[in-house]
């Protein structure tokens, strides 16, 4: 494409350069091999990088632009935008991620006959396993080797990534009056509300009764385990690694950062932020942050 359909896209960014440019590929701007077909962005702490680049297109901001010295840049097309990195995404976005195909399912795919799913807007992946009675809406995104469990509910335009169990038992056990114990059964389901976005080998297991809860907008990375009767709040993320627990209840815009463990039934507050490798074992306030072994509250947030 032509740098600017790039800037169409951005309105209303200003582009200082030729508008003519054909663009061909994404690149970091530490590339070596960023050239003149190549686009990119560059943060405020990064404006040394610019000058090392002797072409190419470069998302900055209007900071950015103030502070160069527009000769030691001139063979280089600046495209001046409020958010480099969120206008470059949507760059990647629009030109160069491929678009989703829906109405594709693998013939290695098993999908029970009473679920309730539009064949022709959805994909699924090889070896998906879809259990009975479950709802899957409309653009859902399902990886390969996937298994989602009886009962487990997708709300439209969830993604799901591969080698993920979605709705299994949770560990939850009582001993016995011979002391051996036995597993509580399970008779609750998951639910995955609108926009929701789970990555590779993650666990969410069943609520005990009722629902494990991420509302809409939530994101799951990668390696996360997610125990029964979790309720997460719509917009929070769980980064990867993380451990949370049974009856954790995470309100929205959370930040649970990496290889972080939050203890059973504590409430995490609104816009509140769990440091890496936390181990949260008391309620975290609305709007704070707390890191450290055991967790404890940073005045800074």
């Amino acid at each position: 494409m032509k740098l600017s359909d790039i800037v169409s896209l951005l309105e209303p960014a200003l582009l200082k350069g030729n508008p003519d440019t054909e663009i061909h590929e994404a690149r970091s701007i530490s590339d070596a091999a960023f050239d003149h077909h190549s686009i990119g962005w560059c943060s405020d702490g990064n404006i040394a990088l610019i000058r090392e680049r002797s072409a190419g297109s470069v998302l900055i901001s209007e900071v950015a632009y103030a502070s160069l010295e527009q000769e030691s840049v001139q063979n280089l097309n600046l495209i001046v935008v409020p958010n480099p990195r969120r206008a470059f995404s949507a760059v990647l976005q629009h030109f160069f991620v491929r678009k989703p195909a829906y109405g594709i399912i693998e013939a290695s795919a098993y999908i029970h006959a009473s679920v309730s799913i539009d064949r022709q807007q959805v994909s699924i992946g090889s070896n998906v396993v879809i259990e009975e009675n479950c709802h899957i809406g409309q653009r859902v995104i399902i990886d390969h080797n996937t298994v989602i469990k009886a009962g487990t509910v997708i709300r439209d335009d969830v993604k799901i990534g591969a080698n993920c169990t979605i709705g299994g038992v949770g560990f939850g056990y009582e001993p016995g009056e011979d002391g051996v114990y036995e597993v509580i059964p399970h008779i609750g389901n998951v639910e995955l509300q609108a926009n929701v976005e789970v990555g590779n080998n993650v666990c969410i297991d069943r609520a005990v009764m009722g629902s494990t809860l991420l509302h809409e907008h939530v994101k799951v990375d990668n390696l996360v385990h997610i125990a029964h009767g979790v309720v997460v709040g719509r917009n929070s993320l769980v980064i990867a690694n993380a451990m949370v627990a049974g009856s954790v209840q995470i309100g929205e815009n959370v930040w649970v950062a990496p290889s972080s463990s939050i203890k059973q039934k504590v409430k995490v507050g609104n816009d509140a932020l769990i440091g890496m490798g936390s181990v949260v074992l008391k309620d975290v306030d609305a709007k704070s942050t707390v890191a450290g072994v055991p967790a404890k509250k940073i005045e800074k947030h």
